[in-house]
């Protein structure tokens, strides 16, 4: 112990250090503030691990010290957000950030985020304008909506939306669209807290146009209807269709508005997709406003698109409620190079990422399947055995909740059966903390990677060797 508190005197001090020339080298990189942080840090670890040893000897020369202060500030240097590789079978993936955004909209970002834009300045007018004026005519032209406007997602568009036209009134919903979506977004709640009243209509599996129209009354504001998003109810069941919905709310001069949660801009049943209904097809059927999101189907940045009558756009850009929400330039720019792709439907499903990977055939996926397992195999030695078996990947984000995709996944399972459990937890921790981290899942005692996310194959493959398991 005597000699382990000597070990205290032997530490060289902070300025010491920071007057060496490796640390000056440190400064120069990470700051001055960071590394004397850093240096302190390390320091006091040291100082710890000898006061509560009896047995701890710790090299006291400078270079040991440096390793340990420069491994701190990379570690606190590296950004947590970072590309992963989506092999979970979920195509938008919400905790992997739903969409890829096409080449164009990533050149679109890069070209306003460096510097200033006029983002609400007129050029030719030379005074002040409004930021929707960049996507407002692009939105309008696909969707045939009169006006639209723009916030930062979807559960922001139906608060503004309500708060907006049906504040301190009640809005009837159907029993059967009450919905909760991830991370515990529940419809009721945004009702609350846009300041409305909900008026639940119907039962969860049948609601008749008359339930809506007894639920009408002096307070109501408008009426609302919801996609389901992630799930479906079959069998006995029953809704009233927008078109009616839009005709009795007309009735009676309310307006309805309808959620689309994800939102498509395109019918999905030309590439090969179910059928998901469009903004096109709710404004024709006389809806008032449409929401839907800009980063699942769409393809996008994450964003709240709101489209419908010019004269309640108007009335949402008023609310106070809508410069909190409002998007900055680089997901306007974003949102403007995604949407100008649909201009170009003959080449939409080369240049959208989503979409693109959302119509890959199965059997391009099982050849990738089929090389990449022979290269992981060399890589992987034998410990694991690797075999391609079919699987159905997920469309995720709530869009087509029961429709999957025929693709195919690596399964990589151990050879040695007794403690396979623990393995596997090791493959996949080792496997998220690659370089570029690979998300898979462990079902029927395998680690299963469904390829149809996978676009570049060598990513894969080139990382297997660093995985390092025991």
């Amino acid at each position: 112990m005597k000699n382990n508190m000597s070990g205290f005197y032997k530490l060289p001090s902070v300025d010491r250090l920071l007057r060496s020339e490796p640390f000056i080298a440190l400064i120069e990189s990470f700051g001055r503030k960071a590394t004397v942080s850093a240096v302190r840090s390390v320091l006091k670890d040291i100082r710890k691990e000898l006061s509560t040893s009896k047995t701890t000897t710790f090299d006291f020369k400078e270079n040991k010290i440096l390793s340990l202060v420069s491994d701190y500030l990379h570690s606190a240097n590296k950004p947590t957000l970072k590309p992963v590789l989506n092999l979970t079978g979920t195509v938008l993936h919400t905790n992997l950030g739903r969409s890829p955004i096409a080449s164009e909209a990533i050149e679109a970002m890069k070209e306003v985020a460096s510097g200033t834009t006029n983002l609400e300045f007129d050029l030719e007018r030379g005074e002040r304008s409004d930021r929707d004026d960049h996507i407002e005519d692009l939105i309008c032209s696909l969707t045939g909506a009169e006006a639209a406007t723009v916030v930062n997602n979807n559960a922001a568009a139906v608060m503004l939306v309500l708060n907006t036209l049906a504040r301190k009134k009640e809005v009837p919903v159907s029993r059967g669209e009450l919905v909760e979506i991830g991370g515990s977004f529940r419809i009721p709640d945004i009702m609350s807290r846009s300041d409305c009243r909900l008026i639940e209509v119907g039962t969860t599996n049948r609601t008749h146009l008359s339930d809506f129209e007894k639920a009408i009354g002096p307070k109501t504001g408008l009426i609302m209807a919801v996609h389901t998003s992630n799930y479906v109810i079959e069998g006995f069941t029953s809704a009233a269709s927008e078109l009616d919905l839009a005709t009795l709310a007309h009735k009676y001069e309310l307006p309805l508005v309808v959620d689309l949660g994800s939102g498509t801009l395109v019918d999905l049943e030309v590439y090969g997709l179910p059928h998901e209904r469009t903004p096109q097809e709710s404004i024709k059927d006389g809806a008032d406003l449409v929401t839907f999101s800009g980063d699942k189907l769409l393809g996008g940045p994450q964003a709240g698109l709101i489209v419908g009558r010019s004269d309640l756009i108007k009335r949402l850009k008023k609310n106070p409620l809508k410069r909190a929400l409002r998007c900055d330039k680089i997901t306007i720019a974003c949102l403007a190079a995604t949407l100008r792709l649909y201009n170009d439907p003959d080449r939409l499903m080369k240049r959208l990422p989503s979409l693109r990977i959302l119509t890959r055939s199965s059997d391009e996926i099982k050849e990738m399947a089929d090389r990449t397992a022979a290269e992981l195999r060399k890589k992987l030695g034998n410990s694991f055995k690797i075999k391609v078996l079919p699987t159905r990947s997920q469309i995720g984000s709530g869009a087509l909740p029961i429709e999957n995709l025929d693709s195919y996944a690596l399964v990589i399972s151990p050879i040695v059966k007794k403690g396979q459990g623990a393995v596997l937890k090791q493959l996949s921790e080792r496997l998220r903390s690659l370089p570029v981290p690979v998300i898979g899942r462990i079902m029927n005692d395998s680690y299963w990677l469904d390829l149809r996310c996978l676009e570049n194959e060598e990513e894969l493959v080139s990382q297997m060797s660093l995985l390092n398991l025991k």
